[in-house]
């Protein structure tokens, strides 16, 4: 059975430098690893039926518990809509062995402008059942945190 997920954040910047640093691999892989992974774009292509692969590798193997290898969780999949500077919607596939961690996730990505700046949101559809609500949580907001960092 999977589930849904969410976590949004104001960020003190403007929607279409918030929507570039999605679209932009090297952006991307500047601000989305969570806390204690690092980031590689494999393939990127953003736009409507367009590929990406990225690969992240936690900073402390012997700690780690990836899905995919040892030490690495790989996300690929396919972008679905781009609406510029509204909201960024991608189907991303994980790799594992084990079936609870495997599966198919609809991110959306949603900007919102709003007094302060913009209301990033996240929602995770399809989340595998053995990624615990927790953990991701957690790690959607310390991605939207990077996001802030990275933007402000």
């Amino acid at each position: 059975m999977s589930r849904t997920d969410a976590a949004f954040r104001v960020i003190a910047a403007a929607v279409d430098k918030l929507y570039a640093a999605l679209i932009d691999p090297e952006s991307l892989v500047r601000w989305l690893p969570p806390e204690g992974m690092t980031g590689v774009i494999e393939a990127f292509d953003p736009r409507p039926g367009g590929v990406y692969r990225i690969r992240l590798t936690y900073d402390d193997a012997e700690a780690a518990v990836g899905k995919t290898d040892d030490d690495s969780d790989v996300s690929e999949g396919e972008f679905v809509e781009l609406v510029p500077n509204v909201r960024v919607v991608q189907r991303g596939t994980f790799e594992s062995d084990d079936p609870t961690m495997a599966g198919t996730m609809t991110f959306t990505w949603r900007f919102d402008p709003v007094e302060d700046g913009t209301r990033v949101t996240v929602t995770a559809e399809g989340v595998p059942p053995g990624i615990r609500r927790k953990d991701h949580l957690d790690g959607l907001r310390s991605t939207l945190a990077n996001l802030a960092a990275f933007a402000e």
